[in-house]
């Protein structure tokens, strides 16, 4: 016989499954299958895969601790997420900036081909690549988190302002800041080049 407090998978909303993980523990697990999967995804575009899989074990475990102080109100736990993910990735800053330095840095060479065409396609996608990287170092640490969090992980301004514990007009205002810097910087890769084009990138 299952326990009072079983919250059937296909059925509770995280909210729910919060409330019942405050008695059952193991609740909490039905969480990390819905949300790990994007927020390792958020993580690792963030500092790299070699660091994302510590991050996103030290988020939910953070998550699990705090538990008992998740607002009920919401039933999808996934902007509280977002934000406890970006404030470990705060604590790492610095690494984050080495990161972005070591991918343009590291960025292969293109390969010598046939046709003079493909040599200036490659030059200039990496170029482009590398100005974008650079950008995103160099913008305030609250103005980047905004940016990626909308561009890369879709979510609303009134996510975002959940996940950052921000309003939403420092959303706007933070994000309208880091677009401007943003493509200023890429108007040295060419005028044919988007700012959601290069963000949408792997």
């Amino acid at each position: 016989m299952k326990a009072a407090g079983h919250v059937p998978r296909a059925v509770a909303d995280d909210a729910r499954v919060i409330e019942c993980s405050w008695r059952e523990p193991e609740q909490f697990a039905v969480l990390f299958d819905r949300h790990a999967p994007r927020i390792h995804r958020y993580v690792a575009r963030r500092v790299g895969r070699e660091v994302a899989d510590d991050l996103v074990a030290e988020t939910f475990l953070a998550a699990f601790g705090k538990r008992r102080h998740y607002d009920l109100r919401y039933a999808d736990a996934g902007p509280w997420l977002y934000g406890i993910a970006t404030n470990l990735i705060g604590q790492h800053r610095r690494d984050e900036a080495r990161q972005l330095r070591l991918q343009r840095a590291l960025a292969p060479e293109p390969e010598i081909p046939g046709h003079a065409e493909r040599v200036d396609a490659a030059v200039t996608a990496q170029a482009t690549r590398g100005v974008l990287l650079a950008a995103l170092a160099g913008l305030a640490a609250a103005d980047r988190d905004v940016l990626v969090l909308i561009a890369w992980e879709q979510l609303t301004y009134q996510e975002v302002g959940r996940c950052l514990g921000i309003p939403v007009g420092t959303v706007r205002s933070r994000l309208h800041r880091a677009r401007v810097k943003v493509r200023e910087a890429l108007a040295q890769a060419g005028p044919s080049t988007t700012l959601q084009e290069v963000l949408s990138n792997e």
